[in-house]
């Protein structure tokens, strides 16, 4: 036994590393395919951003051993000063952080900049497992679920403050992972009709808005008071203080869209939501995005063949709208393909989650897995005109060697913490 776990290799699932692979070396060629031009075709140039994106890659090799060198252990053990650790990166942007298009997101070492929100969601991840997995927690109590709600709410809102909303809106995705876990439904419930109510507030107005949830409030009120009296007396005071919170926030959604929203924000929702039309400034990404994708048809132009592509048609096509070249160069089927990739991997570390034996291990495996989705249905649903321009990148695809390293870590602990499931604890 102390053999085999001397071996960092002995346990770990293959077939997840194989599909780790496959979405790096896909991934890759897109990149490659959206960065090159017809005057450099050489498939190595390390000045190029397919070049550097094939050293993040390289680099990778060493992060990948150095995380499989530690016992699944350290991680449990130390998850805490982990997280505290993210927050303090976090933290220090605003004080040594340079700003990249608006946003102080980005720490710069002679040249190398490094994000480090992409790897705070391996460090929530992590505090999460290890609050869930404690013995005396219990998402039933109150205090247990504001313990949970904090520790994802301040890396969130240090990201927020960069202002980088895109990489904040993935910590909603824990919420998943907490009801696996036993936090009550209407916490879900809660945030559907939150965001149903700033959509609809958003489109129709403050004031039709108001209007209509208290026509719908006099509706219930009258529903309870002639069919269901005793429910009635007793609940009167509960759906009024509801209506009441309802339309508080329904004031807000416009308060928070005129004066916290960037301009650039307040454009994408408009156009999203169909209020404005604007095909050459704000909405020319999406415009150029979904035109890109529809001229692959079935099959593709094949690679290298993308006249959209290799004509810069779509701006920042190699990071978050780099979908755009699997839907040209490789057509419905390859885009097809790439989906049923991410739908396979994200289906067995589902698979790989429910087997193990320590609850530490589960809660981490189901929050990197709502991780992955969340930012693979985001992107995709951004470039293919269904969501607004987020800004977050593909798992794997886009272009960035923080995102790359963030991916491979919030991953291969995972991997670790698997290939020890079956020893003691």
């Amino acid at each position: 036994m102390r053999n085999k776990r001397n071996n960092i290799f002995y346990g770990i699932d293959w077939v997840l590393i194989l599909f780790y692979f496959i979405l790096i070396f896909f991934g890759w060629i897109n990149i490659y395919s959206a960065t090159i031009t017809d005057s450099q075709v050489d498939l190595i140039n390390f000045s190029s951003e397919y070049g550097k994106q094939l050293i993040w890659i390289g680099l990778s090799i060493p992060l990948i051993l150095l995380i499989l060198l530690f016992e699944a252990k350290f991680y449990e053990k130390y998850a805490s000063i982990i997280y505290l650790v993210s927050l303090v990166s976090l933290a220090g942007l605003f004080i040594l952080g340079k700003n990249i298009n608006g946003a102080t997101s980005w720490y710069n070492f002679g040249g190398v900049g490094l994000q480090p929100s992409e790897f705070a969601k391996a460090a929530t991840a992590l505090a999460i497992a290890k609050l869930v997995s404690d013995k005396q927690f219990n998402l039933s109590k109150l205090n247990t679920q504001l313990q949970a709600l904090i520790i994802l709410f301040i890396p969130a809102i240090l990201i927020t403050l960069q202002p980088d909303p895109g990489s904040a809106l993935v910590y909603t995705a824990f919420i998943f992972v907490l009801y696996r876990e036993g936090l009550p439904f209407y916490y879900i419930t809660i945030g559907f009709i939150t965001l149903f109510l700033f959509v609809i507030t958003l489109y129709f107005g403050f004031s039709n808005t108001i209007i209509a949830s208290f026509l719908l409030l006099i509706v219930i009120l009258l529903y309870f008071n002639y069919y269901r009296k005793k429910a009635f007396k007793k609940g009167w005071i509960k759906i009024l203080g509801i209506y009441l919170i309802s339309a508080l926030f329904i004031f807000s959604v416009d308060f928070v869209f005129n004066n916290v929203f960037e301009q650039r924000h307040r454009d994408r929702f408009n156009i999203l939501l169909g209020k404005t039309t604007d095909i050459k400034s704000i909405g020319y990404n999406t415009n150029q995005s979904v035109t890109t994708i529809a001229s692959g048809g079935l099959k593709g132009r094949g690679f290298l063949e993308g006249e959209r592509t290799q004509g810069n048609f779509v701006p920042e096509h190699q990071t978050d709208y780099i979908f755009t070249i699997v839907g040209e160069e490789w057509g419905f089927i390859g885009s097809s393909i790439v989906i049923v990739l991410f739908v396979l991997f994200l289906l067995r570390i589902i698979q790989i989650a429910e087997r193990q034996k320590s609850k530490f291990s589960r809660v981490y495996g189901y929050s990197i897995a709502a991780i992955f989705f969340t930012h693979f249905t985001i992107n995709i649903g951004m470039v293919i005109g269904l969501l607004p321009t987020i800004g977050i990148p593909l798992p794997f695809f886009s272009y960035g060697g923080s995102a790359l390293w963030g991916f491979t870590a919030l991953l291969f602990i995972f991997i670790r913490l698997d290939a020890n499931r079956s020893y003691e604890w």
